[in-house]
């Protein structure tokens, strides 16, 4: 008894040493999952940060020859064949600037719509803009017109779902552009940057202007951005409309064709007009290849105005060549109150051997400046939504518009001179003063370049 006792005993120890030892097995088997889970996890995220950071390879490995000026017809042929961009004659283009004229001139064209309106914007924030806007869309669905409303995912983050109820509730047909999912990060940094707005097909407005309160106003105080708008009516209108066609597609599986979308359209000027488009992931480069040819014509000035200037390699020594053929450079930058104060300090990376070729480098002062603007000589401009930065001409879905005419472009001119007063002008001396701190974070700033 004593034995078999004795036994028992030792069989019920030896069960409760092993108990303990069987869970905490178990337990150390689930900890070993759950670390190559999260390690898997890592290294994925790892893997999908580096395929968006590394710039994918550019065919355009060289700066765009000096063979004609922009007021050679050559010019615009050759245009044409670089930038894919056709050329419509008979249009008339009106400068809008800053929120005070750009608000009421896109909601008036909206108040006015009979067909259909579409809008494609990468900003399009929670606000009383974004409210006024919302508004007014849904009261035109309301009356039978066909509403598209097309917002970048990631530019709309900050929007109110309430603003989405208004228009959806009352027809008006939303779409996010691209929407990030675990199967699409590799395409995160694919955004849709254009600002589109095309009613009935006739009217169409671009430029630099989102759908948020810091546009209200008229560049007078830091809480009023510097920005420019263009209404656009005649036969380019058409070309908005097949560029809001191309994304919408994409998105909402929804070809866009008849006459309410592409109607007859009559001559209603006398400008040339050229809507140049980028769209990726495709590797279009037709973008960049444009900038570069419009630089290499300058004959006597070129003036650049953008919110993010942070150029390549290749825009860099394009800007230098027009320097070595004696050519004006003017360009005007945000100061300290820019939005992406890391863009800013990319960008000034750069400037020393700008500042040394005798570029003017000039920054706005009363507020952020928001402008996407090249003039080349008196006789050419491009304006819209692209920057002359990696992320516009590698990254972005964008959209610019090219006016050919010396009357035209005088009114650019007359508009960057006027910015011209309002900012300050940096000195290669100042520049080369800077603090070693900032030196040292304007290096680093500068190697995101392919992002900024």
């Amino acid at each position: 008894m004593a034995t078999i006792h004795s036994a028992g005993g030792t069989g019920c120890k030896g069960l409760t040493r092993e108990k303990p030892t069987v869970l905490r097995g178990k337990i150390g088997r689930w900890f070993d999952v759950l670390k190559y889970v999260a390690i898997a996890i890592v290294v994925s995220s790892i893997t999908v940060i580096v395929m968006n950071l590394i710039p994918d390879s550019r065919s355009i490995r060289a700066i765009v020859p000096h063979r004609f000026d922009a007021a050679d017809p050559q010019f615009a042929r050759s245009m044409t064949s670089y930038s894919q961009g056709q050329m419509f004659d008979a249009n008339a283009v009106q400068t809008l600037v800053n929120g005070d004229e750009i608000f009421p001139a896109m909601l008036e064209a909206i108040r006015t719509a009979r067909s259909t309106i579409n809008m494609e914007t990468y900003i399009y924030w929670s606000g009383k803009v974004g409210y006024e806007f919302a508004v007014a869309l849904a009261a035109k669905a309301r009356e039978g017109v066909e509403v598209r409303v097309l917002v970048d995912w990631v530019g709309s983050l900050p929007f109110d779902e309430e603003l989405i109820h208004i228009m959806t509730s009352a027809g008006v047909r939303f779409q996010r552009y691209r929407p990030i999912y675990w199967y699409t990060l590799d395409r995160v940094n694919n955004r849709t940057h254009r600002k589109l707005l095309i009613v009935d097909g006739r009217i169409a407005f671009t430029g630099g202007v989102g759908i948020a309160d810091n546009w209200l106003g008229d560049a007078r105080n830091p809480t009023e951005w510097r920005d420019t708008h263009y209404r656009i009516e005649g036969r380019a209108a058409a070309a908005f409309q097949a560029a809001f066609a191309e994304n919408w597609l994409e998105t909402a599986g929804e070809p866009l064709q008849g006459e309410k979308f592409y109607p007859p359209l009559a001559a209603a000027g006398n400008l040339s007009a050229q809507l140049i488009l980028s769209s990726q992931p495709n590797g279009s480069e037709d973008m960049e290849l444009m900038m570069l040819a419009a630089m290499a014509a300058a004959k006597d000035h070129l003036r650049i105005g953008m919110a993010y200037f942070v150029p390549d390699d290749i825009a860099l020594q394009q800007i230098l060549d027009a320097r070595k053929r004696s050519v004006i450079v003017d360009i005007i930058v945000p100061n300290s109150l820019t939005d992406v104060p890391i863009v800013r300090k990319g960008s000034r990376y750069f400037w020393g051997e700008l500042l040394k070729a005798g570029v003017r480098i000039y920054e706005f002062q009363p507020t952020m400046y928001h402008p996407k603007l090249l003039i080349v000589d008196d006789v050419w401009a491009s304006f819209g939504s692209a920057n002359l930065d990696e992320r516009s001409l590698g990254l972005n879905d964008e959209a610019n518009l090219n006016i050919y005419g010396k009357d035209f472009g005088q009114t650019q001119i007359d508009l960057f001179n006027r910015d011209l007063a309002r900012s300050k002008q940096i000195s290669l001396e100042e520049w080369q003063a800077r603090p070693w701190t900032e030196r040292v974070t304007d290096w680093m700033a500068s190697r995101l370049h392919s992002q900024l």
